[in-house]
């Protein structure tokens, strides 16, 4: 039996732990360390550093806050945000990430994920996508939610798994942060067609939601920011409950 995996993220802003709704309405939630080194001991298994504008603005990661975070965590660390090349692929690596997620540095270098594939193993590498609906069909988004690619979410996916990726991220911006629970349809839809673990982003806000989203074959992980900040729900008691369900989690 899988067992299931419950991820916090980390999206990083001018050096400080931020979320909001649909991508938007960005505010301020806490100091990334503190958060980083509360994950550690409540029994997250692993944690997502997402510096969410070094894209946009054409950078790199925060180097000398990622590596505060690596010095105050023992889980795997995925690092997302700036990745345009394997060579920077590379760098985040040695900053201390033990896998590195790619989403708009993909889809401006679609030889990205081979090219990080082949260098250093498909196991660190992460394809994420931002998805939103846009006319009944699934669009991926770039520029942190910012731009409609136009390209079909689930083509993507598939060719993000042959490409080299050891496993995707589905972020639903319709669902973030609204916490009335994960895009279960985007979810299917993806798992339907890839082999590669899934991670499910965007829409927790109880307990239940992740019950919900791990019914789903090839749903390894779920993600979620807010409602594990304000410790609306404590990674501890939710791993309990799933255990209590059926669900076979880390202890």
């Amino acid at each position: 039996m899988q067992v299931k995996k419950i991820v916090p993220c980390l999206d990083i802003r001018d050096g400080k732990v931020v979320k909001g709704v649909n991508f938007e309405g960005i505010k301020e939630v806490g100091d990334p360390v503190r958060l980083a080194a509360y994950y550690n001991d409540e029994g997250a298994d692993e944690l997502v550093f997402y510096d969410i504008s070094a894209s946009v603005e054409g950078r790199g990661v925060f180097a000398d806050l990622l590596k505060e975070i690596r010095g105050v965590t023992t889980i795997p660390l995925t690092v997302a945000g700036g990745v345009m090349t394997a060579r920077d692929f590379g760098d985040v690596l040695e900053l201390g990430a033990d896998k590195v997620s790619v989403n708009t540095g993909v889809i401006k270098n679609p030889g990205l994920i081979a090219d990080a594939s082949k260098e250093y193993g498909r196991e660190r590498v992460v394809f994420a996508m931002d998805v939103k609906r846009v006319g009944g069909a699934f669009h991926v988004f770039a520029g942190a939610g910012r731009q409609d690619t136009g390209i079909d979410a689930l083509e993507w996916a598939v060719k993000g798994e042959q490409n080299g990726a050891g496993e995707i991220v589905v972020n639903s911006i319709d669902t973030d942060g609204v916490k009335n629970g994960y895009d279960i349809e985007l979810l299917s839809e993806i798992a339907r067609r890839v082999s590669i673990p899934i991670t499910a982003s965007g829409g927790a806000g109880k307990a239940e939601h992740f019950a919900q989203v791990f019914e789903i074959s090839g749903v390894q992980s779920a993600l979620a920011a807010s409602i594990f900040h304000y410790k609306e729900v404590k990674i501890r008691e939710l791993k309990t409950y799933l255990a209590k369900n059926g669900i076979t989690v880390l202890e």
